[in-house]
């Protein structure tokens, strides 16, 4: 007769635990993910929002658009721009509009949407607007909204695929950090 084994259930116990802990363990790290991917959704979808609201307000203001650009040397506005530069072209009125809309997108662009407490909540990681003349011959503006990515990937360039895309380039440390979006408004000649 054969000795009774002692200690067996105690094994596949401990056999089934560690099963457990590493599906747990693998939850775990999809949860992570999940988060990390839904910021980078939200903060997408808060830059496309940005990006129309400028090419509306632009639109709306059509008859002193290079003033939105600054002419040719374009308007770059984040939490770290203080200013917006002044308008010459136009009617006093066209100009005040100018001013109003692009500190309005300086404010969207800096979380100003979204508050708890006086903390501005509502913007993505480093948000950077920018309004460029894209194409003075077709009166084209290039429209961008950069902020910095959670995960890296590839870098942001230009339709060339080899320059760095210039709204944001150097602001996140890494360019595969750097996210853009961007439209392009085509104004006709107004007379």
């Amino acid at each position: 007769m054969a000795a009774p084994q002692h200690g067996v259930a105690l094994i596949e116990v401990l056999i089934t635990l560690v099963i457990l802990l590493f599906g747990l363990l693998g939850l775990a790290g999809v949860s992570s993910r999940a988060n990390v991917a839904e910021m980078e959704a939200y903060q997408r979808i808060k830059a496309l929002q940005l990006v129309q609201d400028m090419a509306d307000r632009l639109n709306a203001n059509r008859k002193v658009a290079s003033c939105y650009s600054n002419g040719a040397t374009g308007v770059q506005l984040s939490a770290t721009s203080t200013t917006v530069p002044a308008c010459t072209a136009g009617n006093v009125q066209q100009q005040t509009q100018v001013a109003a809309d692009l500190t309005a997108w300086k404010d969207l662009i800096n979380g100003q949407a979204e508050t708890q407490s006086g903390a501005k909540l509502g913007a993505m990681i480093g948000a950077i607007g920018c309004v460029t003349l894209d194409d003075a011959a077709n009166n084209i503006y290039l429209i961008a909204v950069s902020w910095q990515g959670l995960v890296k990937t590839a870098a942001p360039t230009l339709t060339d695929g080899s320059t760095a895309f210039p709204c944001g380039n150097g602001a996140y440390g890494d360019e595969k950090l750097h996210r853009v979006v961007t439209t392009k408004v085509r104004i006709g000649a107004l007379s």
